[in-house]
C-alpha cells in the first residue's frame, strides 16, 4: 500500500480492491435522494416526560412564570439616554452606517438586558409573597456573620478601581461632548463665513450693475441692514444696560466751562464743621509769625 492508499480510509481501500477485481459493476449501488421525514411523537415524548418528571412541591423547584414588570420612569429615562445616545454614533460613524437604531446590536444587547431585568422584577415581586407564606426567611437576620471570600483590602482596591474606572468614563464622555461641540461650532462658523461671503457677493454685483446703468435703484442697501432680531437684540441690551454714548474727552474743558467760575473755591463759603464761617478765623502760628516781622 502505497503511502496516498494510507491516507484513506478502511472503507475506501475495499472500494477500491473491489473495482480492481471487477466486482463492482454499473447498476448495483444506486443512489436515492429522498426527502427526509421528521417525525414528531408527541405521545412518546410526553411518555417520556412523565418517566423522568418529579411530583415535587413548589419550595423544592421554586419555578415561577411570570410576565415582565412594568417599565419604571427613570428605566425609561435611561433607554432614551442610550438610544439617543447610540443614534448620534451611528449617524458619525461610517463603519456602523449600514445599521438602523432598532437593529443595532449594541441596542439591542441594551434591550436585551432590560427585558431580563424586568422579568427577574416580576419574578421576584411574585416569589416573596410566596416564600413569606411558606414561613421561608428571605432575608439575614441581624446578628448573622460570615467570613467573606475576599479580604477588606482586595474590596477597597476594587472599589478604588471601579471609581476610577467610572470616572475616566466620565471624561472620555466628557471630551467626547467637547469635540462634538467644537465640530457643530466650527460648522456653524463655516456657514456664516460662506453666508457673509454670498451677500458681499451678491451686493458687488448690485453695485456694478448700477455703475453702469442697468439698475437705477438703491433698495438692495436697505436690504443688507441688520435683521430683525439683530435690532430687537440691540433695543433689549439698551433698555437694560443703557444706551452707552460718548466715552473718551468727557472731562475735557469746553468754552462754556472755561469761562464759568462757580464751582471755583473762592466762591464757595467756607465752613468749619459746627457750620461756623472760617473768615475771621485766627491765623496759624507760622502765619503769624511771619505777620510780626
Amino acid at each position: 500500500m502505497n503511502s496516498s492508499e494510507s491516507e484513506l480510509s478502511d472503507s475506501d481501500v475495499e472500494l477500491q480492491n473491489a473495482f480492481a477485481e471487477g466486482r463492482l459493476k454499473p447498476g448495483l449501488n444506486i443512489v436515492e435522494e429522498a426527502p427526509k421525514k421528521f417525525v414528531n411523537n408527541v405521545a412518546g415524548l410526553r411518555q417520556k416526560l412523565q418517566e423522568f418528571k418529579l411530583n415535587l412541591k413548589w419550595i423544592e423547584v421554586l419555578d415561577c412564570v411570570s410576565q415582565q414588570a412594568p417599565l419604571a420612569p427613570e428605566l425609561a429615562a435611561r433607554m432614551y439616554t442610550e438610544e439617543q445616545k447610540r443614534e448620534n454614533q451611528l449617524k458619525n460613524n461610517k463603519k456602523l452606517a449600514q445599521y438602523s437604531a432598532e437593529d443595532d446590536p449594541v441596542l439591542n444587547d441594551f434591550k436585551r438586558e432590560t427585558t431580563f431585568y424586568r422579568q427577574a422584577q416580576s419574578t421576584v415581586m411574585e416569589a416573596m409573597p410566596r416564600l413569606k407564606s411558606l414561613g421561608v426567611a428571605t432575608l439575614r437576620p441581624d446578628d448573622y456573620f460570615a467570613e467573606m471570600a475576599k479580604s477588606d483590602e482586595q474590596m477597597q482596591k476594587i472599589r478604588h478601581a471601579l471609581v476610577k474606572k467610572q470616572a475616566q468614563q466620565k471624561q472620555s464622555e466628557r471630551v467626547k461632548e467637547l469635540r462634538q461641540q467644537k465640530k457643530e461650532g466650527k460648522r456653524i462658523q463655516i456657514e456664516r463665513k460662506l453666508q457673509k461671503q454670498k451677500e458681499k457677493k451678491e451686493m458687488l454685483e448690485e453695485v456694478k450693475k448700477v455703475r453702469k446703468g442697468v439698475k437705477k435703484d438703491m433698495d438692495f442697501l436697505n436690504r443688507k441692514g441688520p435683521s430683525k432680531k439683530a435690532v430687537e437684540k440691540r433695543n433689549q441690551k439698551d433698555k437694560k444696560f443703557g444706551f452707552g454714548g460718548k466715552k473718551r474727552g468727557k472731562k475735557s474743558n469746553t468754552r462754556e466751562s472755561s469761562s464759568d467760575f462757580t464751582d471755583h473755591k473762592s466762591f464757595k463759603s467756607h465752613k468749619d464743621k459746627g457750620g461756623k464761617s472760617l473768615k475771621n478765623r485766627r491765623l496759624g502760628k507760622n502765619r503769624r509769625k511771619q505777620s510780626k516781622k
